[in-house]
Order: C-alpha cells, then sequence, then structure tokens
C-alpha cells in the first residue's frame, strides 16, 4: 500500500508576522521625491525669469511628507520589520528634510529674486543634482541586502560631491566679502548660497544614515 504524505504549505515566518518589502517600497519613494524636488528646483531656476513656482516644490515636499506618516503608521502596525525601526524611521526623517530644505530655498528666493540671477545658482544645483541620484541608488540598494563595499563606493561619491560644494562655498564667500556687492545683495546672496548647501548636506546625511544601516547588519 503506498502512502501518500500531503505536507501543509510552507508559511513565511517574515509574512506570518507582517514583515515585507513595504518599508523598502516607501523609502525608495521618499528618496525619488527628493530627488524630484532637486530637479523641480534646477528647472525652475534654469527658466525662472525673476521668479519660480512654488507649487510644485510644494508637492514634492507633501508627497515627501505623506510617506513618511504612512512610514510611521506601518511600524505601529508591523510586528517584525526587516531593518531596525530606529533605523527605519532615521532614513525616513532625513529624506524627508530634503525636499522641506530645496522649498525652503525657494520660498526665499520668491522673496530676493530681484537681488540676485538664477544662474548664479546653477553649479551649486548640478552638485545637489547628483547627490540626490547618489541616495536614490543608495536607498534602491537596501532591499537587495548590498554588500558594504557597494554601499562605500556610493558613499564615497556622495562625500567627493560635499567636498566640490564646500569649494564652491568658499568661492562665493571671497566673491560676497570682497566689497564689490551691495549689502543688501551680499546679504540675499549669502542666505541662498547657505540654504542649497544645506540641501547637499540633507543628501549627504541620507547617505550616511544608509551606509551605517548596512554597516549595522552587514
Amino acid at each position: 500500500m503506498k502512502l501518500f504524505l500531503q505536507f501543509a504549505p510552507v508559511i513565511s515566518l517574515a509574512k506570518l508576522f507582517g514583515k515585507s518589502d513595504r518599508f523598502f517600497e516607501l523609502l525608495a519613494s521618499s528618496a525619488k521625491s527628493a530627488h524630484q524636488s532637486i530637479e523641480a528646483l534646477a528647472r525652475l531656476l534654469q527658466e525662472s525669469k525673476g521668479s519660480i513656482s512654488l507649487a510644485e516644490l510644494s508637492v514634492a515636499r507633501r508627497n515627501e511628507k505623506k510617506n513618511a506618516e504612512i512610514i510611521s503608521e506601518e511600524l505601529v502596525k508591523v510586528f517584525v520589520t526587516a531593518l531596525d525601526r530606529e533605523d527605519i524611521e532615521a532614513l525616513s526623517k532625513a529624506l524627508y528634510r530634503i525636499p522641506k530644505t530645496v522649498e525652503k530655498f525657494g520660498e526665499r528666493f520668491e522673496i530676493m529674486n530681484h537681488l540676485v540671477n538664477a544662474s548664479d545658482f546653477a553649479p551649486q544645483m548640478a552638485i545637489a543634482q547628483e547627490a540626490a541620484l547618489v541616495v536614490v541608488r543608495m536607498v534602491d540598494m537596501l532591499a537587495k541586502n548590498p554588500k558594504l563595499e557597494d554601499i562605500k563606493a556610493e558613499n564615497d561619491k556622495m562625500q567627493d560631491l560635499e567636498g566640490r560644494a564646500d569649494q564652491l562655498v568658499v568661492g562665493y564667500l571671497k566673491e560676497i566679502y570682497s566689497g564689490n556687492i551691495e549689502p543688501i545683495k551680499a546679504m540675499a546672496m549669502r542666505d541662498l548660497y547657505d540654504l542649497l548647501e544645506k540641501v547637499i548636506d540633507r543628501c549627504r546625511d541620507s547617505g550616511n544614515v544608509v551606509s551605517q544601516i548596512v554597516l549595522k547588519n552587514s
């Protein structure tokens, strides 16, 4: 007599306890929103005739905020997460700060546009755009269990971009304090250059969080 053994279907413990790729998807979406906000600002400045529309920047920031809120809600519902909860929260907050700072730059530029030229910010914007792409790549890598050296290579690119941005700022400061620029214009330029530097710093911060997460889990 033949015996037929019927095996119960294997149940994934990850699925049983609510562990899924949901957080990877949400974080990747946040990184893309951050990138889109920087791309929108670059495009708006390039097309600027003395002012820019803040609506597109506001949409990117609201999308990022919505993602951050969903992540917070999901963390309450899910018992087991692929990454430590504090790491998910830290990365979510770091990513949200990017479009938030971009929008702040847009608001200040709208006030000061009569004092500055949009083209003056093109070199910094180009670096910010590159930095945002690095962030997108690094966050996307998280779901693929990346090697530490691969993440380090991307983070090294980010550090190089930040170094280039710092050199630009030194050049800007020399120009601002040369005495050849009217004080009110110099103040406006300094404020806007500082805000764009912060955008790049926010990208660096996000990259550092990803690096720390991978290092912890390697």
